[in-house]
């Protein structure tokens, strides 16, 4: 081979593969492009706030609530209008998924969230407790959630927990719909005398 051959060859072989300024561009309108859409779902999220405002603030806990009958540690996963649950509420932290230590008194229920608003549900409040899969944007097993179904603004609210041992949901759809019935029945007590 003559040089000029070798040298043609070398040439070849290095040649520039790589356009960085094409390349750069690229990341760079890819991220922007990220950005947009995290922009975007923010603004949906602030929206969907805006169009939940008429719910009013979430009550406090009693300074005394009362003995616990039951506390579970697990996760907060959302709250949803009853029945519906892919229209999740997002007003008042509601929508924040978390951390939850629940304790059920006779008072109602206490939800405290570390890293998010806690709330409580009051026993007159509380309208049905039961095992579902799913709630907006989380799908689990058949019956791996507890969803507590109460009333908050006029407004039938599902709010779905898990636990970290599952097997404690069944006492806690026990136990608060048997509350549940109790008040039902404090409430509306039957007429019984005048039936003789």
């Amino acid at each position: 081979m003559t040089s000029a051959a070798l040298l043609l060859a070398a040439e070849k072989e290095s040649a520039a593969v790589t356009d960085w300024a094409a390349r750069i561009g690229w990341v760079v309108g890819l991220g922007l492009f990220v950005a947009l859409v995290y922009w975007l779902m923010r603004e949906g999220w602030k929206w969907r706030g805006t169009l939940q405002g008429d719910l009013p603030e979430l009550p406090d806990a009693p300074p005394e609530p009362g003995e616990a009958k039951l506390t579970m540690s697990g996760r907060y996963h959302g709250s949803t209008t009853a029945g519906q649950w892919l229209d999740r509420i997002v007003a008042h932290g509601l929508g924040t998924r978390s951390r939850a230590e629940l304790t059920l008194t006779d008072a109602g229920l206490d939800v405290v969230r570390p890293g998010a608003a806690d709330f409580f549900v009051p026993a007159a409040a509380l309208r049905e407790a039961r095992l579902d899969k799913g709630i907006a944007g989380k799908v689990l097993t058949e019956g791996g959630l507890l969803v507590v179904t109460w009333e908050h603004g006029g407004k039938l609210l599902d709010s779905g927990f898990r636990s970290d041992h599952a097997a404690e949901h069944r006492a806690w759809v026990e136990a608060i719909n048997s509350m549940i019935d109790k008040i039902d029945k404090t409430d509306n007590p039957t007429e019984t005398e005048g039936a003789r």
